[in-house]
């Protein structure tokens, strides 16, 4: 338990059975009355984003978590199964954590994988990846046009936009959380 006057940003509290993360903090001290804690809350599950309103110096649970480091080995029903690089358990973990950066996901990958009671709440995915173009059309010879950007297949099958001197076999490194390349590896 702590007490509302010391959350901060980036705290994981315990409320109602769920589990949130708080996104925004504020504490206001109106002129009247007693003092208040604003916070705007994201669900750890179903990602919505809530607002609530805290007494100051209210008691809430403080969720502790356990981050930890896996390696992506296989996909299968079930979901993706990471490793824990500490225990060497396998553990399985929901797509739907990592988002739009799935796509970018490889075997052997390393991610940092919250933990809550056993239990794998979320995961987070490098943010740059080096990965091999699998396929791009060729640049023509002189077609070295700044900012002119063409499709790429990258070895993972999502297609990322890359400058026009990039060629199949390159190497490139990919932002994981808007999809874009960020130089040749």
């Amino acid at each position: 338990m702590i007490s509302t006057n010391d959350m901060r940003p980036g705290q994981t509290l315990e409320l109602d059975g769920n589990l949130f993360t708080i996104v925004n903090y504020q504490h206001v001290k109106p002129g009247k009355g007693q003092a208040f804690v604003k916070t705007k809350l994201k669900n750890v599950k179903s990602g919505a984003v809530v607002d609530r309103t805290f007494r100051a110096d209210e008691k809430v649970n403080l969720a502790v978590l356990d981050k930890r480091e896996m390696q992506f080995l296989y996909e299968e029903d079930g979901g993706l199964v990471f490793m824990d690089n500490e225990t060497y358990e396998q553990t399985h973990v929901d797509p739907a954590f990592l988002g739009d950066a799935r796509k970018f996901l490889k075997d052997g990958t390393v991610c940092m994988v919250p933990v809550y009671e056993g239990i794998p709440i979320g995961a987070e995915m490098p943010i740059a990846m080096e990965l091999a173009i699998t396929e791009t059309e060729p640049g023509a010879k002189g077609d070295r046009v700044s900012g002119a950007l063409k499709p790429a297949t990258v070895e993972t099958g999502a297609i990322v936009q890359v400058p026009l001197f990039v060629e199949t076999g390159d190497r490139i490194k990919v932002d994981t959380r808007s999809g874009e390349y960020m130089s040749r590896a």
